[in-house]
């Protein structure tokens, strides 16, 4: 009797088509950030002060780019780490993982976006590049909840306490930027501030729950 199509082996290759895509979207994504910046032109005899000054110019996207690549680079190491545990796929996964990466591709664009109107001090650009890391974490926190329940049996080696940790990481983002956007409302000019410390944030929130993860590792789902 041949074995279904949807056999551990064929299931494992389909896992790992998804990662393959998965990883091309986000290193297409963090390459894309780059075409923003363009170098300077300046017509007729160029000197050190003009050159100078040109290159400061493109200091808001800059801050930009880093961010978004920091940020980015965050959330592929999230994901990375997210499907070391699974072993297998469903279509609602295959799902997920899709509208996840739509955030990551919209990414580029609102960095661009954001980064060209920063110090305008208007609203737009800070509401529409909160607005995408938003939906990138809700969407994250939705991926990590659905992959660590164990009536989907997706994961092994997947402890309920790392999950809780992830979890909460993946909100931890929507939050930030959805005080971004309230600040904004209020005070453009200081919400576009805030932005560049949210790697910082994290930093900090991952320092004080691996050390808790660490004292109490939990049981595995």
């Amino acid at each position: 009797m041949s074995l279904p199509i949807h056999s551990l082996h064929k299931k494992e290759f389909q896992t790992e088509r998804m990662v393959f895509f998965s990883d091309g979207v986000f290193a297409i994504a963090i390459t894309l950030l780059v075409i923003d910046l363009k170098i300077p032109e300046i017509a007729g005899q160029v000197t050190e002060l003009q050159l100078v000054n040109a290159f400061l110019g493109l200091f808001p996207k800059l801050i930009g780019f880093l961010l978004s690549f920091l940020l980015i680079g965050l959330y592929w190491t999230i994901h990375h780490r997210l499907f070391g545990f699974v072993i297998s796929y469903t279509q609602r996964l295959l799902w997920i993982n899709l509208f996840f990466l739509l955030g990551i591709v919209l990414l580029p664009f609102s960095t661009a976006f954001y980064s060209e109107y920063t110090f305008t001090f208007l609203k737009t650009p800070i509401f529409i590049y909160s607005i995408n890391f938003c939906y990138i974490g809700l969407m994250s926190f939705i991926l990590w909840k659905y992959v660590s329940n164990p009536k989907n049996n997706l994961t092994e080696n997947l402890s309920v306490s790392m999950a809780n940790y992830y979890s909460f990481r993946a909100m931890a983002i929507p939050v930030i930027f959805a005080i971004i956007i309230i600040v904004s409302f209020f005070n453009p000019k200081y919400a576009i501030y805030i932005p560049p410390f949210t790697p910082v944030i994290m930093w900090i929130i991952a320092k004080i729950y691996k050390k808790k993860l660490h004292n109490n590792p939990g049981t595995k789902t």
